[in-house]
């Protein structure tokens, strides 16, 4: 619920609309009186903690613009020349703002790729490198750069079969001067399970073999319920890990604390911020206090500070409880009135007096101190701007772990070796997006990015039964694996891949049907002449070249050429 509220209150101002013109217009805007009430709540909040989202910044931007023409004049002959990097990802807002910048300047140089332009719930618009940009700028010329220094061949050529059955986009071919490189192995499995323990074995034998560390390896996912039970396993396996999500805030709770701290010497009114560390340290100012001093701020309209100030006037407040209010008021008072010259000085200042870091751990530790040593000169103000524009991604630190993160969050970046997981209908392309062809291309540009990522090893996997929301579901294979050549690819199918009839518009190709190449299943018993029994663990190859992989309980695992394996199924 809060995600769709926050997300709708983004699309509103990414289109430019406020909370005034949607009370004004009404239906007219998709219009939910819900979400417009908290939309105009969070705009008064913001206005209260004299803070601005960031997409306040592009909006008022543009109304202090329009309001003032001379400062767009000033701007204008500041910015002779404009560069806009990931032009695909830009909103309608966004866009507006860059052409007010360049009017009839044509210094203009946008960059992007259309293939890449997987924020669409977030506002962006490909049409405005697909047609807009060529018809605002009609003097513009284009400029492919179809060489790419990341992936090898084969990664490419199957990334490009998939995206190129996009209608909306521009014709290119990428090339490298890498090779061609390792195929790209895909892997169909019976279970959610039985994917994950290939998953981590593959990572192990990787990392042991000393091929690669951990850090250049990541687990990528369209929706994260795919992710509990890959995270399990790795910590079964004792494989360390991050996963990496896409908040607009520091990851661990001790750096939240200090910057809460460091806001709080700026603005005593930030209400977030106080809420925070009212009770951090411990200094035994409960729940049920921090409750009335709430609702007095909520009923007298002013802000949490001032309300705790308040509070020590009421009636039936113990005074042991008045007591520990006035020493955080006074607290609040003392380090908001100092003068800081940069941000280690304020933290050693407030710790000085609150003792903070002598409660947490030395890991907890290392975080403040890595913060510091970051920050040694940084002002107070600046280090509040860029922490409240950062991402999670920006902060985590991933040496010696893997990386386990959605297709969204990983657009950036790159890795010797990427697995791709839920390859399913239903997940990706997720099940939302079924009904409408400009969505699939959103989802189809997204499995994109994602095998892009990978510049060594590329593995995409799915499974026949997975457990979505408290359910064991049986699963259909992404109708995306079917866009993927056999000539470039290596299909390792643990579980027979059929697609079923619903999807009629879907022809499958040859090379998916299983039991044309795979004539055991895993778990299927067979009878070596020179071993005896075994179990098939994993079947794989193309053609006349099929291996099996067979765990014999004498000799253990074996890997034989199928057409020379007098195999025996049982």
């Amino acid at each position: 619920l809060y995600m769709g509220i926050a997300s709708k209150i983004d699309y509103f101002k990414t289109s430019m609309i406020t909370a005034e013109e949607l009370l004004q217009k009404g239906s007219g805007y998709d219009f939910d009186e819900k979400i417009v009430k908290v939309y105009t709540r969070y705009q008064d909040e913001l206005k209260k903690t004299c803070v601005l989202d960031f997409n306040d910044l592009v909006m008022l931007t543009i109304k202090l613009f329009e309001e003032h023409p001379d400062i767009l004049d000033k701007y204008r002959n500041l910015f002779t020349h404009i560069l806009v990097d990931e032009f695909q990802d830009i909103n309608f807002a966004q866009y507006k703002l860059l052409l007010m910048l360049a009017n009839s300047n044509n210094n203009i140089c946008v960059v992007g790729d259309d293939d890449q332009s997987i924020y669409k719930f977030k506002g962006s618009d490909v049409d405005n490198i697909l047609t807009k940009f060529e018809q605002d700028f009609p003097k513009s010329s284009i400029v492919k750069l179809e060489q790419t220094y990341r992936c090898s061949q084969n990664i490419l050529d199957a990334s490009h079969s998939v995206i190129h059955k996009n209608i909306n986009r521009r014709s290119k071919q990428l090339w490298t001067t890498k090779g061609s490189g390792e195929k790209v192995n895909h892997h169909w499995f019976m279970t959610e399970e039985e994917e994950a323990r290939y998953i981590t074995k593959t990572i192990k034998d990787l990392y042991l073999k000393g091929d690669y560390t951990y850090d250049q390896i990541a687990i990528l996912f369209r929706v994260n319920l795919v992710s509990k039970v890959l995270e399990n396993q790795l910590k079964a396996e004792r494989i360390p890990f991050n996963v990496i999500g896409d908040t607009n805030v520091f990851l661990n709770k001790e750096i939240k604390d200090i910057v809460s701290y460091i806001r709080l010497t700026l603005n005593k009114d930030d209400n977030v911020s106080l809420r925070r560390i009212i009770n951090t340290p411990p200094r035994g100012i409960g729940s049920a206090t921090i409750k009335k001093i709430e609702l007095l701020a909520k009923k007298e309209g002013i802000s949490l500070y001032q309300a705790a100030k308040n509070t020590l006037d009421l009636k039936g407040i113990s005074s042991l409880i008045k007591d520990k209010l006035s020493s955080f008021i006074a607290l609040v008072d003392d380090i908001s009135s100092q003068s800081y010259e940069n941000v280690v000085e304020a933290i050693k200042y407030i710790d000085n007096l609150i003792g903070y870091t002598t409660t947490l751990d030395d890991e907890q530790l290392k975080s403040i101190f890595e913060l510091m040593s970051n920050n040694a000169d940084t002002k107070l103000v600046r280090f509040l701007d860029t922490v409240s524009l950062k991402k999670e991604t920006d902060f985590v630190s991933d040496k010696g772990r893997i990386s386990l993160t959605t297709l969204h969050n990983v657009k950036g970046m790159e890795f010797p070796v990427v697995f791709i997981t839920g390859l399913e209908e239903g997940l990706l392309p997720h099940f939302k997006a079924s009904s409408s062809s400009s969505e699939l291309e959103v989802e189809r540009r997204l499995f994109y990015v994602g095998m892009t990522r990978a510049s060594d090893k590329l593995f995409v996997t799915g499974a026949k039964k997975r457990r979505i929301y408290a359910k064991y579901q049986t699963q259909e294979p992404s109708r995306f694996l079917l866009d993927m050549p056999r000539e470039c690819c290596h299909w390792a199918v643990q579980q027979p891949i059929v697609i079923q009839s619903t999807l009629k518009h879907i022809q499958p190709s040859p090379v998916l049907v299983a039991p044309t190449i795979f004539p055991y299943n895993t778990g299927c018993r067979v009878r070596h002449p020179k071993w005896g029994v075994g179990v098939i663990r994993d079947c794989y190859g193309e053609n006349d070249d099929v291996r099996v992989t067979v765990n014999f309980p004498d000799v253990g695992i074996k890997r034989l050429a199928l057409k020379f394996a007098n195999l025996e199924r049982i």
